[in-house]
């Protein structure tokens, strides 16, 4: 696992940790730093690390906050590389400047191309949410979620609108949470919805395992909501919010930040959920 962390609370200047398990359950941490941000781009913090691991190698999808005071947007969304967790290669920001993006989640392996971006048949999928595509041009009034190919993971040169807010629960925004993973139903996509009390919820859908573009399902009311004392109160208030997941002998992990200040699991039997968002959709 790797952590968002605060050390100095009146900066509140972000870090990543690293923490690993044996059972998903029980995680013991590195005292030292894994990942200290130490480039102009990420001047004043790191986090939101999303890991995605393709042809054996491990990526990490991570928000940077620069030094740009008060001239626009001021997030953008970098990429970096490790093998151990203790070094780390930086690939640069892999978002376009002034887009004010968040939540890249990398989809594990190449697709087929559904938009022509070069001569490759295969390319790489994510998903992304600029919050500044709103408006007449975009077909979209609020931050929604876009999925984008590229012929490398630093460059995805096509987007197309896939998900819009619809629901009470997420009327404000949406945004992916954890990477799409791979299911014999389709790719299980965990995301956080904002409602107008700016309450953050977790959904999740399923799309096409063949055609990304095409979502199969999607749940109408959210799998995960802020109810404990931890989700409630912190540093943002009534918050769970989803960046990694995996699956155990069948029962579905979703590991989400609570109230900006905790790191929390909640897990359901994979069939089960699969059945709630079909039921539901």
């Amino acid at each position: 696992m790797l952590y968002r962390a605060i050390g100095e609370y009146e900066h509140y200047l972000s870090r990543i940790g690293y923490a690993s398990s044996e059972d998903g359950y029980l995680f013991r941490r590195r005292d030292e730093i894994a990942f200290d941000p130490t480039v102009d781009y990420e001047k004043y913090g790191i986090e939101d690390p999303r890991l995605s691991e393709i042809d054996s190698q491990v990526y990490i999808t991570y928000v940077v906050l620069p030094d740009r005071p008060k001239k626009g947007p001021m997030v953008s969304t970098a990429l970096a590389t490790t093998k151990d967790y203790s070094k780390f290669e930086r690939l640069g920001i892999i978002t376009n400047e002034g887009m004010d993006n968040k939540d890249v989640v990398l989809f594990p392996t190449k697709l087929s191309s559904k938009n022509t971006v070069s001569s490759e048949k295969m390319t790489y999928f994510c998903l992304h949410r600029p919050s500044s595509w709103v408006g007449a041009a975009y077909g979209i009034d609020k931050p929604s979620i876009w999925i984008g190919e590229g012929t490398t993971l630093t460059s995805f040169e096509t987007h197309t609108l896939l998900m819009k807010p619809e629901q009470k629960w997420e009327e404000l925004k949406i945004g992916a949470g954890s990477p799409p993973i791979r299911t014999k139903y389709g790719w299980l996509v965990i995301y956080h919805g904002v409602s107008a009390d700016r309450t953050y919820s977790a959904g999740a859908a399923l799309l096409d395992l063949e055609d990304p573009y095409k979502i199969i399902c999607r749940s109408k009311e959210p799998i995960l909501v802020p109810t404990t004392q931890y989700e409630k109160y912190g540093d943002v208030n009534n918050v769970v919010f989803p960046t990694g997941a995996c699956i155990i002998n069948g029962e579905l992990f979703v590991y989400y930040g609570g109230a900006d200040k905790v790191c929390c699991v909640a897990t359901a039997k994979l069939s089960d959920l699969v059945d709630y968002i079909f039921q539901n959709s």
